[in-house]
């Protein structure tokens, strides 16, 4: 039995410690208060499908562990797949989603989401996809190593070393670059929505995923750029136009969050287990935190056991 120090609580950090302290490791969870993880501004999407759009094949194959292993170990994993959409002027945007895409179906989308009806005449059904509240699913796991014993402090760390800090670990990761994604968390009671929602636009798609008590969360893809600072006015303009279009219920909606986060990437975009000077990391999440962080832990719980067997 070793004792292990993970750098970072954000979902990697948790599904690191996670399955380390399954393994009936010593684990400790070193945190910066000062540092918010760029999973608390995740829309919670585990949607490997639809990655396919823009993502490498890595992401298609890694990203199908994801919601039973979530489903596993935190409550409130909503298998009720995604929803694709397009306005009338921007159909083609469809059209090219589904060459770029497998495992959907056509369907018109006010059968699929009532709260759609008469709203857009196709859509993209990807029955197979699920969505979870990101912060209540960090939650849970947080609980869950405390109970079983896992200190979560700001002190020195006491054991071997995993970093999970993201785009925090950019000083000693040169590769990372950052990543910014932006988002709202829109509530309201005058429309209902089972799945997530992507609302495609060939210059500013977006996504609206629903949440407990009548939220939504509203989300853009991308930007590049290291700027942490807080939504623009015409960011936040375009996706609560985009919100509009999708509903013009979401008009009435309160606006009772928003912000705007950093996520860590690679060169190709996809995450890597690193071993260097002594430690390990796991980093480079990029757009896909919940996707691909269960794989990926999983992956460096394999590395840690090689590196074991092969010391003794």
């Amino acid at each position: 039995m070793s004792r292990w120090s993970v750098l970072g609580s954000g979902v990697a950090g948790l599904c690191v410690a996670t399955l380390l302290m399954e393994r009936g490791e010593t684990v400790e969870i070193i945190t910066q208060p000062a540092c918010r993880a760029a999973s608390h501004w995740a829309g919670g999407m585990l949607a490997p499908w639809c990655e396919a759009e823009s993502a490498p094949p890595e992401v298609i194959t890694w990203g199908q562990h994801a919601a039973g292993w979530w489903a596993k170990r935190v409550a409130g994993v909503a298998q009720q797949g995604t929803l694709v959409v397009a306005p009338p002027r921007d159909s083609r945007e469809l059209i090219r989603f589904a060459s770029l895409t497998q495992a959907h179906q056509w369907v018109t989308p006010g059968e699929i989401e009532p709260a759609l009806e008469n709203r857009f005449a196709r859509g993209l059904f990807f029955a197979r996809e699920a969505h979870l509240d990101p912060r209540r699913a960090m939650q849970q796991l947080r609980d869950t190593l405390q109970q079983a014993g896992v200190a979560f402090h700001s002190g020195q760390p006491a054991g071997k070393i995993i970093d999970c800090r993201g785009i925090h670990a950019a000083a000693q990761q040169p590769a990372l670059r950052a990543v910014r994604g932006e988002m709202v968390i829109l509530q309201t009671s005058d429309i209902q929505l089972s799945r997530p929602v992507r609302l495609l636009h060939p210059r500013f798609p977006c996504y609206l995923v629903p949440r407990a008590g009548g939220h939504f969360m509203l989300g853009a893809t991308m930007v590049e750029s290291h700027d942490s600072s807080p939504i623009s006015a015409r960011a936040m303009m375009e996706l609560l136009s985009a919100a509009y279009s999708l509903h013009p219920a979401l008009a009435e909606a309160r606006i009772v969050e928003s912000g705007t986060g950093l996520r860590p990437a690679y060169r190709q975009n996809l995450p890597e287990v690193r071993y260097e000077e002594g430690r390990f990391s796991l980093n480079g999440l990029y757009r896909h935190g919940f996707l691909l962080a269960p794989i990926m832990a999983e992956k460096l719980m394999l590395q840690l056991t090689q590196e074991m067997t092969h010391a003794g």
